[in-house]
């Protein structure tokens, strides 16, 4: 694949200081949605209204409104903004604490009011997003011959290790016997292109609060991911404020498709309120609309605010507070994940953590805006190396009487047992290259007579990301030794231990949100040290496991933020919810921030964590090719013919 840099060039971050107007914007989209609404202008004259640019003059018939900042503007331009509840001047961006009554819907009406009843208005038509560019075929079918003709290694493994080897054979029944099952993907390599094609929607805050040196970082962040896109890949941006719309369609990233998904979001100036519910909205119809179909379909959505569009409301029209975040979630994105951001210290991080739990994402949380495009490097290289799609686990007792399946823990993941106990499921979804994951099944196992007991065995079904062919593993039956007695002392298998561990520090970490959501942050941190000493006692913590080594970091990081309530509200909040997201779904998420324990400062200024868990090599790359690229884009590259900038 031809190396996208050499053409094309990120956009320019800026000193947030020297940051203009000009800076914040570039050249229009080459395909503009016809629905989006013509952008409110950065200046205006005295004598023009800086939403219709219409000249106000006095006597002319049209009513006038004037403003507590002193700007001036035509009486039915302001109306829409005030009755949608944006009190911001487009000027100067001013807070406005008057206007008119009857246009503020956050005032109760008059209790001697009677409203009189309003036929319901009929919904606008949608414009169809059914104009995805399509995939060359011949494209497809020689990449599927090659995976063909050229298979690497197998491309899932699959384990299954008891607790213990032996179990006496007069041990009364236990009901807590647990057994690990343990699935690694395999890898991609250049030359062979077993990875799956890629459909991603980005649904991308533009509200007021993110301009300045906010956008900069973020169209930089999007360009990366831009460059870092194959030619089997397809990208749409939608973006939202008070309303959303489609900025660029769903289109394959081959070189020109870059240079105009670069040009588009280039164009982007950040304006508005923040409706998250209607950006989803959009986002989904891009994913329903899809004429052509790639495997892997998945949203990226960056917020760095609070939806102030959808509330309940009750009584007089008082606003009460959500708290129902998944109603935000389209029900038509359940199969399609969303990898959802928080950005600073105002996003909603429940909404946005709630949004990703439902539809089996992850979310991440951007406490410092500089590494911004980190965290996206790292998504973006985990998505572009998908190798198993679809994944169901089945697991069967295969002992003929007496073992049955108590329980699974499987975090996030969804999972069932039959009726009899003698049989479960697991549905694991898409695994990246080398992702690992780790399901404990609690078995109930009988005294026994024989020497050997077979526990269980298990099938994982998936389909090939390239051919789309069902493929089966399955592992061999465990056995596990009834000896007449034991000798010596038990010991527990290291990763089984491991997998408790984490478990139990998942829950530490979920108790202690609790805690600091009720007021007590004192209980929370105190929480958080008793669970690091139970985890230093362990046997895998003993051995220098890894994974325990990251979970110790990481309890002493939320501790630092639960030292006061204000600390936990700014960013303790979202790093537990960001860390609940990453052990639920075993997979890597960012939490960048400058005050965590175990953090050092990178070049150009960021701060960079030791080893997450979780993070494959796809994704050290990726992060490591940001990081490389500093703050400040290459030298741009000359525009190519017919390109207006």
């Amino acid at each position: 694949m031809e190396n996208p840099n050499e053409t094309l060039n990120l956009p320019k971050i800026q000193d947030p200081s020297s940051t203009d107007d000009a800076s914040r914007s570039s050249v229009d989209s080459t395909r503009p949605d016809p629905s989006a609404p013509p952008p409110l202008p950065s200046s205006s004259s005295k004598n023009e209204c800086a939403i219709c640019l219409d000249e106000i003059v006095k006597g002319d018939g049209k009513a006038l409104f004037t403003a507590e900042c002193c700007h001036t503007f035509h009486f039915d331009c302001i109306t829409t903004n005030v009755k949608h509840g944006n009190k911001i001047c487009p000027l100067c961006r001013t807070q406005w604490k008057q206007v008119p009554s009857f246009l503020d819907n956050s005032r109760p009406p008059s209790r001697f009011h009677i409203p009189l009843p309003v036929p319901p208005l009929s919904s606008p038509p949608q414009i169809s997003f059914e104009d995805d560019e399509l995939l060359p075929q011949a494209q497809a079918q020689a990449q599927a011959q090659a995976h063909g003709d050229q298979r690497g290694p197998p491309p899932l493994e699959v384990k299954l290790v008891p607790q213990v080897s032996a179990v006496a054979k007069q041990a009364t029944t236990l009901g807590d016997f647990a057994v690990l099952v343990h699935l690694k993907a395999g890898v991609v390599s250049d030359e062979v292109p077993s990875r799956a094609p890629l459909d991603l929607v980005a649904v991308l805050d533009v509200s007021s609060s993110m301009d300045g040196a906010k956008m900069e970082l973020l169209k930089n962040a999007v360009g990366f991911v831009i460059q870092n896109l194959g030619e089997t890949d397809r990208l749409s941006v939608v973006v939202f404020s008070s309303d959303a719309r489609r900025l660029f369609p769903l289109k394959v990233m081959s070189v020109a498709g870059k240079r105009e998904a670069i040009q588009a979001v280039n164009s982007l100036v950040a304006d508005g309120c923040t409706n998250i519910a209607e950006g989803l909205k959009v986002g989904a119809r891009v994913i329903e609309d899809r004429r052509c179909r790639s495997p892997v379909p998945v949203m990226m959505l960056l917020s760095d605010g609070q939806d102030n569009y959808t509330f309940s409301q009750f009584g007089f029209g008082v606003r009460r507070q959500r708290t129902n975040y998944e109603s935000l979630l389209p029900s038509s994105t359940s199969q399609v994940p969303i990898h959802a951001f928080g950005f600073g210290s105002d996003h909603d991080a429940e909404l946005m953590h709630a949004i990703s739990r439902v539809s089996s994402g992850t979310f991440s949380f951007i406490e410092t805006e500089t590494v911004i495009r980190d965290a996206f490097a790292q998504c973006i290289g985990g998505l572009l190396s998908v190798v198993v799609l679809e994944q169901v686990v089945e697991i069967e007792c295969v002992h003929q009487e007496g073992v049955k399946i108590s329980s699974i823990k499987a975090g996030s993941y969804r999972n069932s047992i039959s009726s009899d106990g003698r049989s479960g499921t697991i549905s694991v979804g898409d695994m990246y290259a080398e992702e690992e994951r780790d399901f404990l099944v609690v078995l109930e196992i009988p005294s026994c007579e024989s020497e050997s007991m077979s526990l269980l065995k298990v099938r994982c079904v998936y389909k090939d990301p390239v051919t789309r062919e069902t493929v089966r593993v399955e592992s061999g039956e465990l056995i596990i030794q009834r000896p007449d007695e034991l000798t010596g002392e038990e010991v527990v298998s290291i990763e089984v231990d491991r997998q408790r561990n984490r478990f139990l520090v998942s829950q530490a970490i979920s108790e202690a949100k609790v805690l600091a959501d009720g007021g007590d942050v004192r209980a929370a941190a105190e929480l958080l040290r008793k669970s690091e000493r139970d985890l230093a006692e362990t046997l895998s913590a003993r051995a220098g496991d890894g994974l325990c080594e990251s979970l110790t970091f990481e309890l002493r990081a939320l501790q630092e933020k639960m030292r006061s309530m204000s600390m936990y509200q700014t960013s303790g909040r979202a790093y537990a919810l960001s860390s609940m997201s990453s052990h639920s779904a075993q997979r890597a998420t960012a939490r960048y921030s400058p005050t965590s324990p175990g953090y050092s400062p990178g070049p150009a200024g960021y701060s960079m964590p030791l080893p997450q868990a979780y993070q494959t090599s796809a994704m050290a790359r990726m992060v490591t090719r940001s990081q490389q690229l500093g703050i400040q884009s290459p030298t741009p590259a000359s525009p190519a013919p017919g390109d207006q900038t």
